[in-house]
């Protein structure tokens, strides 16, 4: 009996460790929201220039998620994992000791690239050493890409209401320095690496830029910008099916499992996820809640996506991928629907219990994905699967974050009431959130693994 626990537990102690990272990288990614106006107020600096605070974390971390898999292939998870904390922590100090807004915006680069090696190097780690047990502990690694965003704003606003902007970076730095110390502990030591592929330094030219200007162009509404990125992109997809071996393997979607599972991830980014710029939009700009009562407010939306991913390996087991997929995406709309109803002044009761509902269906989405996934490739290839899958992660949010910031932009500039266009822009992201429906037939009955 104790022999039978004995590595689900120890693969319980890695991914909590794990998840201590990405909750880290998510946590600082929108923790700084909320301060932006103490800062450009306490370094005296105009507040174009601090909006860079948060631009500069979102276009080094975009930068560096490509590399993570040539990385990884090349000096270990363990090493780059452990390297991408050490780089992050000290990037975090750094921030919290800033002189100057120029100051800040350098070492937020540096925070960025610690943190966007963290997430995918993460996933890839603890899908290699779970094999077939990944399917029942998929929850471990996904559970972060739904809480985190939550936590964010109310732990940014607490800590600058309560003890100024600093400390929304000196706060996470204990965190950082125990994550890096469990892992140290936890962390498999690396397997005997086969060839050493030389690094793609034109793929990496091509897609980092690429990745990056698409990024921030979308966010900031840039069309230049975007389009530059766009065009990098499309390069890149040239260079890759004429080298042996590019840095992003495009071969990977020619697998049935990651394809589907990759067409999902780009919708539900599109879709789902972006929507949740929204919810706190809502209820800070309409309900004039402040940064923490505004995350208060969306618990309910993280609770559900809790409870629904510590159970997703039993629902994966009993039920597939598929009916999980199809399951989950029918809750998030339902969820959804009395968001378009803003216009007509819902209750407080009725919304809450519609975030609850849509947190449920957020987990239940997420988790058929991230099983077929990587269930359908060999462990070897696990880390470029798992860059490829958080570059089309951060395209999908991307664009679709655009659209609705575009949608709710053109309303309220053609003087609609703001909780009819907070409606109508939530009307848009339910009929784009019905798209996952078409590649979630496609998903497999049954767990591949």
């Amino acid at each position: 009996m104790t022999t039978a626990v004995r590595p689900d537990a120890a693969l319980w102690r890695l991914g909590g460790v794990l998840i201590m990272g990405a909750v880290l990288s998510i946590l600082d990614a929108t923790i700084v929201t909320v301060g932006i106006d103490a800062i450009a107020r306490d370094l005296a600096s105009p507040l174009t220039t601090v909006q860079w605070v948060a631009s500069a974390y979102l276009l080094a971390a975009s930068a560096a998620i490509p590399l993570s898999g040539w990385l990884t292939d090349r000096f270990g998870g363990r090493a780059v994992w452990l390297t991408a904390v050490a780089i992050f922590t000290a990037g975090t100090l750094l921030c919290g000791f800033a002189w100057s807004a120029p100051a800040l915006v350098a070492f937020r680069v540096l925070h960025g690239l610690g943190g966007g090696l963290m997430q995918p190097v993460g996933q890839a780690v603890f899908a290699q050493a779970a094999g077939p047990a990944l399917g029942r502990m998929i929850g471990v690694i996904t559970l972060p890409a739904t809480v985190a965003p939550v936590l964010g704003p109310m732990l940014g606003g607490a800590l600058v209401a309560d003890l100024g902007w600093r400390w929304m970076f000196f706060g996470i730095v204990p965190l950082g320095v125990a994550t890096f110390l469990f892992a140290r502990r936890l962390l498999p030591a690396p397997r005997p690496s086969g060839v050493r592929e030389p690094l793609d330094v034109r793929g990496i030219a091509l897609l980092s830029p690429g990745l990056a200007a698409l990024v921030y162009g979308l966010a900031e509404g840039v069309l230049v910008v975007w389009v530059a990125g766009a065009a990098l992109l499309l390069a890149y997809g040239v260079h890759a099916s004429r080298v042996p071996s590019p840095v992003l393997d495009l071969g990977l979607f020619r697998t049935r499992g990651f394809a589907v599972a990759s067409a999902s991830t780009f919708l539900l980014g599109a879709s789902l996820y972006s929507s949740m710029l929204l919810l706190p939009l809502y209820y800070q700009q309409v309900e004039h809640a402040s940064p923490l009562r505004a995350g208060l407010l969306l618990a309910p939306q993280a609770l559900g996506s809790a409870a629904v991913l510590l159970a997703s390996g039993r629902l994966l087991a009993r039920f597939g991928p598929r009916r999980m997929m199809l399951a989950g995406i029918a809750l998030s709309l339902l969820g959804t629907m009395a968001f378009t109803q803003l216009g007509s002044a819902p209750g407080g009761v009725l919304l809450t219990l519609s975030l609850l509902v849509r947190g449920a269906g957020l987990g239940a989405a997420t988790a058929p994905g991230m099983t077929t996934l990587y269930g359908s490739l060999e462990r070897s290839r696990i880390p470029r699967a798992a860059s490829a899958f958080n570059v089309v992660n951060r395209i999908g949010g991307a664009l679709g974050t655009a659209l609705l910031a575009a949608i709710l932009h053109a309303s309220l500039t053609a003087a609609v009431p703001a909780p009819a266009a907070f409606g109508t822009t939530f009307a848009w992201a339910l009929a784009l959130s019905a798209l996952t429906l078409i590649p979630a037939f496609f998903f497999p009955a049954r767990s591949i693994r």
